[in-house]
């Protein structure tokens, strides 16, 4: 056991070291040339531990606060349903935050992905409170909605005169979280449907992003399913691939230029005694409108109260 976690700390040192980049290619002068600054969190539980810190005047994103600021978007899962309503489902672990949350959430947070197995923990009423509590916090979300239409639609945020669309999708089940033509729930990952939300979105903004919710649970490689999803959402026009769920950070891949980042891992959750669940990435990603031009990441180490804070690489 002790040399299974030696070697994959030596595994995050080692996938932490590498900082692709993609090649640039001609700029069209009547295009936008500014460099967007993107941050990408992995999967945010404000229920339990970290709910409690809140509650009682505390902050789990405290110790990145000031490294949150310099991002222009910051981004990340949502790995709970926000809401007072709602009955608990019958599975092992079901995550409600309060709605006093939503004011520290969305001041260190600019969009959040809701396509995970956890939004749908309290049902639907309680996905579509959060839905509507969300709306009233001005709190951008994607990957989930009313309806399957909004579940599938592109956020669209702009920035420095660049159009960056985010899109979420989840793979793991249970599936009855997902949305339906007149039901709330998260968008599911099926490949042709993900194919054309890509194609859709290019056609309405500069940059394309798909933010995935897959992979097995605790471990450290990606495996064969996420790899051919990455690569078809890649030759279907995204400009990058991130991805969360297993609740440790996995390898990397560049294909075709772009990068793919299978896992961040967690960023704030509670409830893990092993030091690779307590071990997670924060992605920097610079984009231009020729797509991702660098990227990296940086460690954050997790406490016992869910609260992350930066190690040095």
């Amino acid at each position: 056991m002790i040399c299974r976690k030696l070697t994959n700390i030596l595994l995050l040192c080692i996938l932490s070291s590498i900082f692709p980049t993609h090649a640039a290619g001609p700029i069209d002068p009547d295009t936008p040339n500014a460099t967007v600054r993107m941050v990408w969190m992995g999967d945010i539980m404000l229920a339990d531990g970290p709910g409690r810190l809140i509650a009682s005047g505390g902050n789990p994103f405290q110790p990145f606060a000031s490294r949150l600021a310099d991002a222009d978007i910051r981004v990340a899962n949502l790995e709970c349903v926000i809401a007072e309503g709602g009955k608990a489902l019958n599975k092992p672990w079901t995550f409600r935050a309060s709605p006093a949350v939503l004011p520290l959430l969305r001041s260190h947070v600019d969009a959040v992905s809701l396509a995970n197995n956890h939004a749908g923990d309290y049902g639907k009423d309680a996905f579509s409170e959060m839905i509507t509590r969300l709306q009233q916090a001005n709190m951008p979300y994607f990957g989930g909605g009313m309806d399957w239409r909004e579940a599938h639609k592109p956020l669209i945020i702009e920035r420095k005169g660049l159009k960056i669309a985010l899109l979420g999708y989840d793979e793991f089940f249970p599936r009855v979280f997902e949305a339906g033509e007149k039901l709330p729930g998260v968008a599911w990952s099926e490949d042709e449907q993900v194919v054309y939300d890509i194609q859709q979105a290019r056609k309405q903004a500069d940059i394309v992003i798909p933010f995935m919710h897959w992979g097995h649970e605790h471990e450290p490689i990606a495996n064969d399913r996420q790899r051919e999803l990455a690569r078809l959402m890649i030759d279907a026009g995204a400009d990058a691939v991130v991805g969360t769920h297993p609740h440790v950070v996995q390898d990397t891949e560049t294909y075709r230029g772009k990068p793919i980042i299978y896992s961040l891992g967690n960023f704030i959750f509670d409830g893990f005694s092993s030091i690779e669940n307590n071990t997670g990435w924060v992605l920097w990603m610079d984009v231009t409108i020729q797509g991702v031009t660098s990227w990296r990441v940086e460690h954050a180490h997790i406490d016992q109260q869910g609260t992350p804070s930066p190690l040095s690489n």
